[in-house]
This record gives structure tokens, C-alpha cells and sequence, in this order.
């Protein structure tokens, strides 16, 4: 009897068993997906292209505002082959709506220094990015596509390249 017992018990503890997995796949199939982190920089009325290619995943306290996006490793990529911008392996900071605030992980070469980018703003048709004591302008959508590490914007296609560089150049004159 106690065989027929341990039998009837293990048949009982494999069904449980594949019923839990199946079920579990069902709702991972089921088209219920959490947003994308660049679904979520949409939300908030960002560009997609303000994170490069390659986020594995982020977190977000919706109450705070409070984020961490996550890569695969650092990235870094240059445009015209003097601009230099880099990403940390986590990025953090706040995000309300046309705000990045508290910004940790993002920096860009200036002269021979890498200067933290402490705070985006949508200012409409443009984003402004600080650090700190400056800051800088650029129309939106110059960030319509996410840069890929290693490349950039310069991944075959010279046209996002030379918008870009025609915009900096129109900038730095306006300055003068």
C-alpha cells in the first residue's frame, strides 16, 4: 500500500509540476510585456535616442520617478571623431515629464575632460543638456534614432551624420 502511496504522490507532484511551468509560459506568451525602457522615455516625451542600442532591462519607481537602465557593458562612441560620448553599464537619475534630472552614467568629452551630463530638459522642439555650470542645445530630432556603441550615428549611413554635424555647426556659429 505504501508503494501504490509513494506512486500516486510522485504522479500528484509531477502534474503540480508541469502544470506550474505550463501555466508560467502561458503568461510569459500571453502578449502581456513590460514596456521597453525606450517605450518608456516615449511616455515621457523623450526621443528614443537618448539611450543607445542595447538596453538589457531598467527599473522604474513610477511614485518617484526614480530609474536605472541597464546595458551589457559600457559604451562609448564618438561623432565626427571629436565628439565623444560615454555610457556607463547603469545609468540612473529621475525622469518626469520633458525631465532627466540627477543624471549618473552619461558623460561627454570636452577638450580632454569627461564632463558628467548632470540633466536633460525638453524645451519643445529641442533638448538641452547640462552639466552643471553649462550647458548645450540640440533640435530633437537629432535623437530620433538610438546610437549604437562602438559607432554611433556613423554606421553606414552618412545622412544622420552630417544632419548632425550641419546642426552642431549652426549651433556653434549662432554662439559666436
Amino acid at each position: 500500500m505504501s508503494l501504490i502511496y509513494h506512486k500516486t504522490c510522485t504522479s500528484l507532484s509531477m502534474i503540480l509540476c508541469l502544470n506550474l511551468i505550463f501555466s508560467q509560459y502561458l503568461s510569459s506568451s500571453s502578449g502581456i510585456q513590460q514596456p521597453s525602457a525606450y517605450d518608456i522615455l516615449s511616455d515621457y516625451s523623450f526621443p528614443i535616442g537618448l539611450l543607445p542600442k542595447g538596453v538589457i532591462g531598467y527599473d522604474l519607481d513610477k511614485t518617484t520617478g526614480k530609474f536605472y537602465a541597464f546595458l551589457n557593458g559600457t559604451c562609448s562612441f564618438s561623432l565626427e571623431g571629436s565628439y565623444q560620448i560615454r555610457y556607463k553599464s547603469t545609468i540612473k537619475g529621475y525622469i518626469s515629464r520633458g525631465k532627466l534630472s540627477s543624471l549618473e552614467g552619461v558623460s561627454v568629452k570636452l577638450f580632454f575632460m569627461w564632463i558628467d551630463i548632470i540633466e536633460v530638459s525638453r524645451n519643445r522642439d529641442d533638448l538641452e543638456f547640462s552639466v552643471g555650470i553649462a550647458g548645450a542645445g540640440f533640435p530633437i530630432d537629432n535623437f530620433e534614432e538610438c546610437p549604437q556603441c562602438g559607432c554611433g550615428l556613423n554606421c553606414g549611413d552618412q545622412r544622420k551624420v552630417s544632419k548632425f554635424r550641419s546642426t552642431l555647426l549652426y549651433l556653434l556659429h549662432r554662439e559666436a
